[in-house]
């Protein structure tokens, strides 16, 4: 049997007009706050779902119904190292958006520095259709080693762990910012990789390693400011404080107890140290470091 062309135009037009529909009821839009990153610093991004359908949506784990494809600039796929995890089940009522936060870091291979094009699909598992948003692209920076230490972790039984602590410094938005990755002894893999602030160009970092193994990080910020930083072996940041230039300059010393703290310059408190303002003493800038 025969089809008219017109019937054809009809069927063609139908089914067009009800995938063009279900686009419309369901929008999913990828977030990402920043445009580059360096390799192996934590990659967040945001999927945000819109639900026009009038019905409400039910959705189960993260990774039955999210999928990221990343790609490189020349159209080449990014290798999986694991799945996507995190989130927990909800519901998504009518007029109603929800955004989802994931970290690529563990899910792709960003080994190569250059731009990717990152974009989600969601699966609505109610209609066995899939919802696909505009790509996103950032961008994977070199960066540049300042200094590197190797340090010990104890372990519960035998040798310590050897790691190293790694400064590195990358150019973002017209400023340089300052990193802190902590390796095995190789650079093999990366425990962790975190930006630490900003940092003047004329500036060099001091940093020095206590006797429990953390990271003390003085750093000049702008013309009087600094930043005093301390990271513990796994990368986790547990003191910040402020100081500016006074009568000195502020510079790293140790105590006779072997303790590490800022000399010199004048402490300014702010919302953002940690520990926050009200657990510590503005008498001194001495800080107990947690164990880690």
């Amino acid at each position: 049997m025969s089809i008219s062309r017109s019937a054809w135009v009809h069927a063609a037009g139908l089914c067009f007009a009800l995938a063009f529909g279900a686009q419309a009821q369901i929008s999913v839009e990828l977030l990402i706050d920043q445009e580059q990153f360096l390799r192996d610093e934590s990659l967040p991004v945001r999927v945000r779902i819109v639900n026009r359908s009038g019905q409400t949506l039910h959705f189960g784990p993260v990774a039955e119904w999210l999928s990221l494809h990343v790609e490189m600039r020349d159209g080449k796929a990014v290798q999986k190292a694991g799945e996507l995890s995190g989130g927990e089940e909800f519901t998504l009522e009518s007029s109603m958006i929800a955004t989802r936060l994931v970290d690529l870091t563990g899910s792709f291979k960003f080994d190569l520095p250059g731009r990717y094009n990152i974009t989600a699909v969601v699966k609505v598992n109610d209609w066995k259709e899939e919802f696909t948003s505009k790509p996103k692209q950032v961008e994977i920076v070199r960066g540049t080693k300042l200094w590197e230490q190797e340090f010990g972790v104890p372990t519960e039984t035998g040798a310590p762990e050897v790691r190293k602590y790694i400064l590195q410094q990358a150019q973002y938005q017209k400023q340089i910012m300052l990193y802190l990755r902590v390796t095995d002894p190789g650079e093999r893999y990366s425990v962790r990789c975190v930006p630490v602030g900003p940092l003047v160009s004329f500036s060099r970092p001091e940093a020095q390693v206590d006797r429990a193994s953390n990271l003390h990080l003085l750093f000049q910020t702008g013309a009087r400011s600094f930043r005093y930083a301390v990271f513990n072996p796994s990368g986790e940041i547990v003191v910040r404080q402020y100081h500016d230039y006074g009568r000195s300059r502020p510079t790293l010393r140790m105590n006779d107890a072997g303790g590490i703290f800022v000399n010199g310059g004048n402490r300014r408190i702010l919302p953002e140290d940690v520990p926050p303002p009200a657990m510590v003493s503005n008498s001194t800038n001495e800080v107990s470091v947690p164990k880690p």
